[in-house]
């Protein structure tokens, strides 16, 4: 069977950014986590706040280099599968992640060795300096990143010169549309999913009884942290979605699955959309909801995928992956409040508490995921909106290059997710005793040593 290499490179494409976004929507929220530990160590003395920063930044640090790593893999993917898109949005995509990594990316690699292994030989003002920038070099990469795909969903500030994209204003470009919107929305994500995984984690330390006080301060703040986060959120996803509606009518035809343009558009919750008939198999709807969401009055319009034949999304895809994340958003605003409920006053939570915790460890990343697949999926097909075809900027590669090496990624990145997954087991198994006091600064030699 002969696969189109087209097909092909963009599964390779999604793969790579599929394994590559699971990290960054951890360390990013998780570095700001790790400041507050150290800021709240120093400022009560408690050693179970310190014992709490030693245990993470361990899982930071690994996190980290996961996601450097694959960044890079996903990167020369522009040149190997995607010339087109340098060639013709270059001016726009190089410059963005030229400054991503000369800032960002230069500032966490600078002080992240202080971060972990200068503990013990910087004063404890510096090591919360290095720890803030950090933070603050893992937020900011995340700004170049999303200014950059914002752009690539709501393209300003520029003008063509023989189909090739010259920039008129980089204010324009840096602070497209959709950007604002894009940017808050996927930094609250990463805070909740990095709150739902130091949670989860704690939680499950509580079942097997190796938790220490430090456990039950990260479980706390992690449910806090959801329990706020969770409904900003759904607000924020809200003006987001109204950005959208402006922006990419398309896009949100998919997500509804609204083939023809109307006013009280309801909300389908369940479907099957066949792209063949046009139409929607089993819809379960409720009548102008569509239409309240997405514009705030029950008979807003909302226009459908027919006025967009031959250039809207894949239906179904989108419009399953909007739900899934739908549906995982509510489960952590439920289960955060319940836990938030159950941990107020310092009480202990009950087992069923420990246990949905813990079976929601990681579903950050199947938000995150879910919610990316509308956003990549939903341009399509195009890959700079309204500027360029996907289809036009493909590198003319054989079936057999793109499927191998797809094939190879594949492999390699379910073997470093199991190990990654194992190593964070490993070190949730440890009891806490023997946690405490482990510091990731390397080993001072003493003279009762030598």
């Amino acid at each position: 069977m002969d696969f189109d290499p087209f097909i092909l490179a963009r599964i390779q494409f999604a793969t790579n950014i599929s394994f590559h976004i699971l990290f960054p929507a951890i360390s990013i929220g998780l570095a700001w986590v790790l400041l507050f530990f150290r800021l709240r160590f120093t400022q009560t003395g408690d050693q179970a706040w310190e014992d709490a920063y030693l245990f993470w930044v361990k899982i930071f640090a690994l996190t980290f280099a996961m996601g450097v790593v694959s960044g890079i893999t996903m990167s020369f993917q522009f040149g190997t599968n995607w010339p087109g898109f340098m060639e013709k949005a270059g001016n726009v995509a190089g410059p963005l992640l030229g400054y991503e990594v000369l800032s960002a990316f230069f500032l966490e690699a600078s002080f992240l060795g202080i971060m972990l292994f200068g503990k013990d030989r910087v004063s404890n003002r510096m090591h919360l300096i290095s720890s803030f920038l950090v933070a603050f070099g893992t937020t900011l990469s995340a700004f170049w990143i999303l200014s950059l795909n914002s752009w690539m969903q709501t393209p300003a500030g520029y003008h063509l010169e023989d189909g090739v994209v010259m920039v008129d204003s980089w204010m324009e470009v840096i602070f497209n549309p959709s950007f604002p919107y894009r940017f808050f929305h996927m930094l609250i994500a990463c805070l909740l999913t990095s709150a739902f995984v130091i949670a989860g984690v704690s939680a499950w330390r509580a079942l097997r009884n190796v938790d220490g006080p430090a456990t039950w301060k990260v479980m706390k703040t992690g449910v806090m942290m959801a329990a706020v986060l969770a409904p900003i959120q759904i607000l924020v996803g809200d003006f987001h979605g109204l950005n959208t509606l402006e922006h990419q009518p398309a896009k949100i035809a998919a997500m509804e699955a609204v083939w023809e343009t109307e006013k009280g558009a309801p909300f389908t919750i369940f479907a099957l959309p066949d792209d063949n008939t046009r139409s929607n198999r089993y819809a379960i709807e409720v009548p102008y909801a569509a239409s309240f969401i997405l514009t705030h009055d029950p008979m807003g319009e909302v226009k459908g995928l027919n006025e967009f034949e031959g250039e809207h999304p894949p239906v179904a895809i989108v419009f399953w992956s909007f739900r899934v994340m739908l549906a995982v958003g509510g489960l952590m605003l439920l289960v955060s409040w319940w836990a938030a409920w159950q941990l107020r006053n310092n009480k202990t939570p009950t087992k069923p508490l420990l246990y949905a915790l813990s079976a929601m460890t990681f579903s950050g990343w199947v938000a995150v995921l879910a919610g990316w697949y509308v956003t990549e999926i939903g341009r399509q097909p195009w890959i700079v909106s309204g500027v360029l075809k996907v289809q036009d900027v493909v590198a003319d590669h054989s079936s057999a290059t793109v499927g191998g090496t797809l094939i190879g990624y594949i492999l390699l990145y379910g073997f470093l997710l199991a190990s990654y997954i194992g190593a964070l087991l490993n070190l949730s198994r440890k009891p806490a005793a023997s946690l405490s006091l482990t510091a990731v600064s390397a080993p001072q030699t003493t003279n009762k040593e030598a």
